[in-house]
């Protein structure tokens, strides 16, 4: 039986930015935010009731909720060094053999709902969980 976990990677990368100490990677990039969602989703992976894993993060692009709503998620408030690492965890996230949904014209919340439409009726999935 499959227990499928779904990630909103860019809340959990918010998360870790804001919760980690300022760590640089050899190069002088600041890394934090990579570092803590890379340990929490080890974390996960060491869980014997974790199979599989499915984790989407945002990417700051215009979509059609900005044409609904002007102001929508500009991304304008978003720090550069935080921004800088999303391509990094997304990588760090897939070296890790999870599955990553780069969310170009839709969110993390849409792949997560249509994961849960999808797979909450197969007869293979014990358990879904919605980690935020």
């Amino acid at each position: 039986m499959i227990n499928l976990y779904l990630i909103d990677g860019t809340y959990e990368l918010f998360r870790a930015y804001f919760s980690q100490p300022t760590y640089l990677s050899p190069d002088g990039r600041s890394v934090s935010a990579v570092r803590g969602i890379v340990q929490s989703l080890l974390a996960l992976l060491r869980d014997d009731d974790v199979t599989h894993i499915g984790i989407a993060f945002d990417h700051v692009i215009p979509s059609f909720r900005n044409q609904m709503l002007n102001s929508y998620k500009t991304g304008s408030d978003t720090p550069a060094d935080l921004l800088s690492q999303f391509p990094i965890a997304e990588q760090a996230a897939s070296a890790l053999g999870l599955v990553v949904w780069p969310m170009v014209e839709f969110e993390a919340d849409d792949a997560i709902a249509t994961s849960v439409a999808r797979f909450r009726l197969d007869p293979v999935i014990k358990q879904i969980v919605i980690k935020i």
